[in-house]
């Protein structure tokens, strides 16, 4: 039995299982992870990951905060025993798990959908879970908020390894900010000569993360008003997402699309793409990952396909996760 009466026009609710809590990942086969085992032919490793406390400058301002280290009770340089000369440190970390790097999965983005066809909506997510059932949210209640479906740890328990494919919008349109849709997304595919099959990770490479290391604490709001997002507002461009049975989305943008707080009139939602792929069709998103060295690297050798080991953490209830993931050429 289902939890829900109907589901959202264009989800693919219920595909994977009505239990199912890996949406689009479940199409990450071991044929998948073969066939990107196959694109390893230098041995090289690229990290993708920023510092965990970049961004710097004016981003800090904003409701996320970069890393806090403090030593644990144990302290640093200790001597645990007097009659030994071994001397240990131990630290601890406070830490906004979607500062930097990150996943998101799919607790992380919800909507008001009439699940039981009443005509009275809820507040729900992927595959019909419902917030303080599934999802609790409440940071003013008695319970500390948590996924009890959804959360990361499904995600990390997949070991998101399978073939990463890239396509370099820097080199197509520089630092230009652009919504990119999907008639020039498809012609700049062409002309890189990218193609996506099932399972594939789409990498979205726009140059930002390099503008965030290069800039430091002198980043700005303008600065991070550059370089290119998705055009969210596409409508062919999502039925493309949903049709070309990509696993994932990741780009070294801040959100992959545009993000406003003063949405269009009659807008349905602030954030089109993270409702598309995170409510409907299950599908993680990847954000501020860099992807500079990998994608200079990918152009000289005339190549776009990789090995991706991305894992976020293993953290039980969590709705994301930072993400230090490795590409294998």
């Amino acid at each position: 039995m289902t939890r829900w009466a109907r589901r959202p026009e264009g989800s693919n609710w219920g595909e994977f299982g009505v239990d199912d809590q890996l949406g689009r990942l479940n199409l990450i086969t071991a044929e998948c992870r073969l066939a990107a085992v196959r694109e390893v032919r230098e041995g090289i490793a690229f990290p993708l990951s920023l510092p965990l406390d970049f961004p710097k400058g004016e981003y800090i301002a904003g409701p996320r905060k970069p890393p806090e280290l403090a030593s644990t009770p144990l302290g640093h340089n200790h001597r645990f025993l007097p009659s030994v000369p071994d001397v240990v440190s131990d630290d601890l970390a406070v830490i906004h798990l979607q500062y930097s790097t990150q996943w998101d999965s799919f607790a992380h983005h919800g909507a008001l959908f009439d699940l039981d066809d009443t005509g009275e909506p809820a507040i729900c997510y992927y595959n019909g879970y419902r917030a303080d059932v599934d999802v609790i949210g409440d940071p003013a209640g008695s319970v500390t908020p948590h996924a009890d479906a959804l959360g990361i740890e499904t995600m990390a328990q997949t070991g998101v390894q399978g073939r990463g494919v890239l396509v370099d919008l820097e080199r197509a349109l520089g630092h230009d900010r652009v919504a990119v849709g999907y008639d020039q997304l498809t012609e700049i595919m062409a002309a890189q000569a990218v193609t996506v099959e099932p399972g594939d990770v789409f990498c979205l490479h726009t140059g930002l993360t390099a503008i965030m290391l290069e800039l430091g604490d002198d980043l700005t709001h303008e600065a991070l008003e550059q370089c290119a997002v998705l055009d969210s507002q596409d409508g062919r461009l999502l039925e493309w997402i949903t049709d070309s049975g990509l696993s994932a989305i990741v780009a070294d943008n801040l959100a992959v699309e545009p993000f406003s707080l003063d949405p269009a009139p009659g807008a349905d939602s602030v954030l089109p793409l993270h409702t598309h792929c995170l409510f409907k069709q299950g599908i993680p998103l990847g954000e501020m990952w860099y992807l500079a060295d990998l994608a200079a690297w990918l152009r000289e050798h005339s190549r776009s396909r990789f090995l991706l080991t991305a894992p976020p953490l293993r953290l039980p209830g969590a709705v994301g996760s930072p993400v230090s993931g490795v590409a294998t050429v």
